[in-house]
């Protein structure tokens, strides 16, 4: 299965046991017409995820960032200390690809608006000329 999202906060890398697991979490918009109007609405869907494979991807996986994961779904449900049913809907990982980078900005500008600043040309021209540099440093 594949998802794509932006990366609400900067990953973080955390103990499970022995292992280490690089967790972050995703927004992914829908909007749907209401049926018998002409408006629409927009829901936001939050995604648990979870990476078991190279920890050195946190690195990328910024707040901002536009990912593309393959993976499977998982869903966690529990009853809290107040009696009442609470549920979260688990990513669990095998690939990520990025189709949009984090600002490396202190302030994490959003990075919606750094699209609007892209190199004319296609992608490879752009790699070609060398000024793409967050490409070229993703080692997967």
């Amino acid at each position: 299965m594949e998802i794509t999202g932006r990366v609400i906060r900067d990953s973080a890398v955390r103990r499970a046991g022995e292992k280490e697991v690089l967790s972050f979490t995703i927004a992914v918009n829908d909007r749907y017409k209401i049926s018998g109007s002409s408006e629409y609405k927009e829901v936001t869907t939050f995604i648990n995820c979870s990476y078991w494979i190279a920890m050195k991807a946190g690195q990328w996986v910024k707040k901002g960032a536009v990912v593309l994961l393959s993976g499977r779904l998982g869903i966690h449900v529990y009853i809290n200390s107040e009696g009442n049913p609470i549920g979260s809907i688990d990513f669990h990982v095998d690939k990520i690809s990025f189709a949009a980078f984090a600002e490396k900005s202190s302030n994490n500008v959003d990075a919606g608006e750094s699209a609007g600043k892209a190199q004319k040309g296609n992608g490879r021209t752009a790699l070609k000329n060398g000024k793409d540099k967050a490409l070229e440093e993703v080692p997967f």
